[in-house]
C-alpha cells in the first residue's frame, strides 16, 4: 500500500521506539513525502534529542535510515497539484502532503486529526493501519 508520511509520524518515530517505528518498516507500506520533511527534522533535532533517550549520533543513523525507507518527492513535482490542495485544507503545513496524495492517488498517514475534516483524500492514523493490516 502506498502512503504519504507526515511529519508527526517521523517525530513520534524518532523519539521512541513504538507503534508508528515499528509500521514505518512493514514492508506492506510503500512510504513518500514532501522532501522538505528532512529538514524540518533536522531543524528541530535539539527538540527531539530533548525528548528521547537517543544520542545525536542515533539521530543521524536514524535519519539516514528513514532516507533510504521513504521515497523523497521533490516539491516541484506537486506544482500541479496546489491549487487543488489549496481547496482541501488552507493550512500550509499540510498543503504538499495533500498536493502529494492528490498525485499518487494514495491516503496520508497522520495523527492529525484536523486532516480528516475533508472528504478528497484518505487520512489514516496509526490505529486506522493496524486495522487495515489486520493481525499484525
Amino acid at each position: 500500500m502506498n502512503l504519504i508520511i507526515d511529519a508527526n509520524i517521523l517525530f513520534s518515530a524518532l523519539i521512541k521506539d513504538n507503534l508508528s517505528h515499528t509500521l514505518l518498516f512493514n514492508e506492506k507500506f510503500r512510504l513518500f513525502t514532501p522532501e522538505y520533511i528532512f529538514t524540518e527534522l533536522e531543524e528541530h533535532k535539539e527538540e527531539i534529542l530533548d525528548k528521547t533517550e537517543r544520542t545525536t549520533e542515533e539521530f543521524f543513523k536514524m535519519i539516514e535510515t528513514l532516507k533510504r525507507r521513504i521515497v523523497i518527492v521533490p516539491l516541484e513535482e506537486l506544482v500541479p497539484y496546489i491549487e487543488e490542495a489549496e481547496n482541501i485544507t488552507l493550512d500550509t503545513d499540510d498543503m504538499a502532503y495533500f498536493a502529494l496524495a492528490l498525485k499518487l492517488k494514495c491516503p496520508i498517514w497522520s495523527n492529525d486529526k484536523h486532516l480528516k475534516n475533508q472528504d478528497k483524500v484518505i487520512i489514516y492514523s496509526t490505529e486506522d493501519l493496524l486495522n487495515v493490516l489486520g493481525d499484525y
